[in-house]
């Protein structure tokens, strides 16, 4: 079996067990700003295995994308390392469990896969008999493949948690140690674990309490190239199907030899590496300095510097592209619709690193360098080499290694473990508990989103993540209501805030939020009183407030459209904010938007505000809103039911933020800059409406104090600025006229004061110099004056003394040295100083002893000369 006909016989089998197959979720998290990135088939699904939302289905299955970078460090080297891998997962949620959930994978990797079942092991925890049990007497399995591991339970912090069971599969005897104790969980390749399956039957309480669940759950995880590589019978994850046509692209690329071990690991990165970087831009990720950015741009170049290592020296990551989507392109459609932005923005940021290398590559041979007798490379700089260029430490050592340095590997690991610390540090900041409390209980279809109602029922409260029935006086709560005109926050559109009063309090929302479920919820903070589940309040939306937000928004949508039609239509959003007061707007372009290319743009837009068009909200499913054209947001989610946007035929685009009734509303449209933000991506900033306004007249108001300043009237200004600068031109040529001749007439005074020892010329004098450049051009002016010999002069500026020394090249063959004059006379100024034997500068503190330090120069060429 291929891999792709191994993962849709995975989805095909579970569906036929009444799953819900759900297509693979975006890498980046919904909702859980404690994760990075999805790392695991499980992590989308948090919010149902918690409670705190209704499962689409109470079994669900998925094959989902994945990104670890944790072991970065051992991809290549391993057999089943990888920043990018497919995790295959079947989930119940309060339906099935262990019996269910064991025979289920028995009967899929013997039946469906046909695996020996000779070779087939488990783990499970030891207190853990019921699973025990189901494996021994429901299955066979004897007791001796059946293992007791302490470390056979899930858990992170508070919340479900439960025991684990894990499958092995025997890769034989060949690919073990060779020690006699060798057996499931040795540190050797022969026991490769499959599949894992856990058993979330316990909540784990803030004081480290277990309490049993009164919905157990199911959650199981099987690597795709783990069981691809069994099934095809190959050494390692990378030479299946999956993985090992991209390793064949890159031996033709450098001429490699996969049977070399350190051409294999570089292979065996680029061909993971180049895996993960398709599927992150196709999910929206794009090259930055911080956060997922950071992610993919360190993958990128730790793939480019291991081509380098394989000889590339040309742009060659892009050309991988197409064998990935040969690969994957089926499963995940996304790829194929994103292709051309991959790998432009591949393209971009390789070239851009090609000269970052360059920079590192210089750090790194100054350290060598520098490591001297010591022969070691401090960790703190190798860090810094891996850090900052992208420098695998791996290469770091094979270049140090060629020139017999060795790297303090206990000092990178140290720096290393401080910058995870922060890392985790810096995450641990954000709240990442959803601030509502479990919403399973309310009838999604129940609640509404209702423009301009000013009445509602309170039908859930919450403080602290928990239910309340009431709440009072200075705390911080959420509230759901049966109707609410407040709009959630979303598509980089800021929530709405206004007032809610009940009988006996008020509250003052702050923010209103969706759940991905679509229940919509307020952040508010009770000023007076209190609030009681189930009593009526009356509703106030900050309609200003709303208003300029919709404004803005409708905005976004027009700037868009724009942009694609001056730009083209490799424009995509990247990102947006929408705020009352402005708008911000991310999109994927490769180069500065010129200052006419922005004018256009603007132009565009306030046309389209002028014509006064109907903006159209309709909602449809997802294949009708294709076929109408709707532009989807690049790395944003939809689901089955989408929400249409349209603005008569400039503009269509899913959206589900709030709009103007039409064009005409947003009133003006102002850029006030565009900047790059990334590999990529542009942002352009605007204003609309009021501010816009506003903006037009503080303008207006500039000009005309401008132009009385200058006493022509505002449309005279430029005519008269182009006067005044041409003068300026002029009056500056002449003033530097006057300094040069002001200065070649100070020179020939200082060469009066010039003397010969024997057939050298010696001036040492004060020289008329504002700083040390102009004294160093004195002392370049006299000495070609006096056509060589011994110049010394000085100078006082903020209150100390200042001392440039030169000597023509012929005078140093006989004995003069510019370092050792003017450290005499430095000294002699209560200063020190040195230099080169043809040019030297120095400095003291006392400027009352120039004229004796100038005179102390002259001894020392006596001195020299003598």
């Amino acid at each position: 079996m291929t891999g792709n006909e191994i993962r849709k016989a995975y989805l095909e089998f579970f569906k036929r067990k009444r799953h819900l197959q759900l297509h693979s979720f975006s890498l980046i998290p919904e909702n859980d700003p404690s994760l990075l990135l999805i790392g695991a088939g499980m992590a989308p699904l948090k919010p149902y295995f918690t409670g705190k939302l209704v499962p689409p289905s109470p079994r669900v299955t998925t094959s989902q994308k994945c990104i670890r970078t944790g072991d970065i460090d051992n991809v290549g080297r391993t057999a089943r390392h990888h920043t990018f891998f497919e995790m295959l997962g079947n989930f119940s949620f309060g339906d099935y469990f262990k019996k269910e959930a064991i025979s289920w994978a028995w009967e899929f990797l013997t039946e469906v896969l046909e695996l020996d079942t000779d070779k087939l092991y488990v783990t499970v925890y030891p207190d853990d008999t019921e699973a025990y049990g189901y494996w021994h007497t429901v299955i066979g399995l004897p007791e001796e493949r059946i293992f007791k591991c302490e470390d056979n339970f899930w858990e992170i912090g508070e919340g479900p948690c439960g025991p684990d069971s894990e499958i092995f599969y025997d890769l034989g005897a060949e690919r073990g140690c060779g020690k006699p104790e060798c057996t499931v969980g040795c540190d050797c390749d022969r026991y490769l674990e499959i599949w894992n399956l856990v058993f979330s039957q316990y909540n784990r309480t803030a004081e480290g309490k277990y309490e049993p669940l009164a919905k157990k759950n199911i959650d199981t995880g099987a690597g795709l190239e783990r069981l691809a590589s069994v099934i095809q019978q190959k050494e390692s994850n990378f030479e299946t199907d999956l993985i090992f046509p991209i390793i064949e692209e890159v031996i033709t690329l450098c001429h490699g030899d996969y049977t070399d071990p350190q051409q294999k690991v570089a292979m065996k990165v680029i061909a993971d590496h180049i895996r993960a970087i398709t599927v992150m831009i196709s999910d929206g990720i794009l090259p930055s300095n911080e956060g997922r950015g950071y992610v993919l741009r360190r993958v990128l170049r730790r793939a480019v510097r291991f081509g380098r290592l394989l000889g590339i020296r040309q742009l060659f990551l892009s050309g991988l592209v197409e064998t990935v989507l040969a690969i994957m392109g089926e499963e995940y459609p996304e790829l194929r619709e994103h292709e051309a932005l991959i790998k432009k923005v591949i393209n971009t940021e390789e070239k851009q690193f090609s000269e970052t290398l360059v920079q590192g590559m210089e750090l790194l041979d100054s350290l060598l360098a520098k490591a001297g007798t010591a022969k070691t490379l401090s960790g703190q700089e190798v860090f810094k080499l891996y850090d900052t260029y992208g420098f695998p430490v791996e290469l770091t050592e094979e270049i140090a290694a060629e020139q017999g340095v060795t790297i303090d590997m206990n000092g990178f690991a140290a720096a290393m473990k401080e910058q995870q610390e922060r890392a985790r540090a810096a995450r641990a900041d954000v709240a990442a508990k959803v601030l509502t409390p479990d919403t399973t209980s309310l009838d999604r279809q129940t609640l509404q989103y209702a423009e301009g109602v000013t009445t509602a029922t309170i039908v859930m409260l919450g403080k602290d993540g928990q239910e309340a029935e009431a709440v009072h006086d200075g705390e911080t709560i959420t509230v759901i209501l049966d109707r609410t005109p407040f709009h959630a926050e979303g598509g980089g559109q800021l929530g709405d805030t206004g007032v809610l009063t009940a009988h006996g309090g008020k509250a003052v929302v702050t923010d209103t939020k969706a759940l991905p479920n679509g229940i919509i919820y307020m952040i508010a903070g009770v000023m007076e009183g209190s609030l009681k589940k189930g009593e009526t309040v009356t509703v106030a939306v900050d309609t200003e407030r709303h208003a300029a937000l919709a404004r803005n928004h409708t905005a976004t949508h027009l700037l868009h459209t724009a942009l694609r039609q001056v730009l083209g239509n490799h424009v995509n959003q990247a990102g947006s904010l929408v705020t009352p007061d402005h708008l911000r707007f991310d999109f994927t372009h490769f180069s500065p938007v010129t200052a006419a290319e922005l004018r256009e743009a603007e132009q565009l837009v306030n046309r389209e505000i002028l014509k006064n068009t109907p903006v159209m909200v309709t909602e449809m499913n997802r294949e009708e809103a294709k076929q109408k054209g709707a532009t989807a947001l690049f790395g944003e989610k939809y689901g089955d039911v989408v929400r249409v946007v349209s603005i008569g035929d400039f503009s269509c685009e899913l959206c589900g933020g709030s709009h103007v009734k039409s064009t005409a509303e947003v009133g003006t449209f102002r850029i006030i800059s565009e900047s790059g933000t990334g590999t990529g991506v542009r942002r352009i900033e605007a204003i609309t409406g009021a501010a816009a306004l506003a903006k037009a007249q503080a303008e207006a108001q500039i000009l005309a104090q401008a132009a009385a300043v200058l006493k022509v009237k505002p449309e005279s200004l430029v005519t008269k600025l182009t006067q005044l600068a041409e003068e300026l031109k002029i009056t500056e040529r002449e003033v530097q006229r006057l300094k040069k001749d002001a200065a070649a007439a100070a020179v020939d005074r200082l060469a009066a004061t010039t003397q010969h020892y024997g057939s050298v010329a010696v001036s040492a004098a004060v020289a008329p110099a504002d700083d040390m450049d102009g004294l160093r051009t004195f002392a370049d002016l006299l000495l070609d004056k006096q056509g060589g010999g011994v110049v010394l002069l000085g100078m006082v500026h903020d209150g100390k003394v200042n001392f440039v020394c030169k000597v023509a090249k012929a005078d140093t063959k006989k004995g003069l040295h510019a370092g050792k004059i003017i450290k005499a006379a430095a000294q002699a100024a209560g200063g020190n100083g040195g230099g080169r034997p043809d040019m030297a500068q120095a400095g003291g503190k006392e400027p009352e002893k120039l004229e004796a330090a100038l005179r102390a120069g002259c001894e020392v060429v006596t001195q020299l000369l003598s």
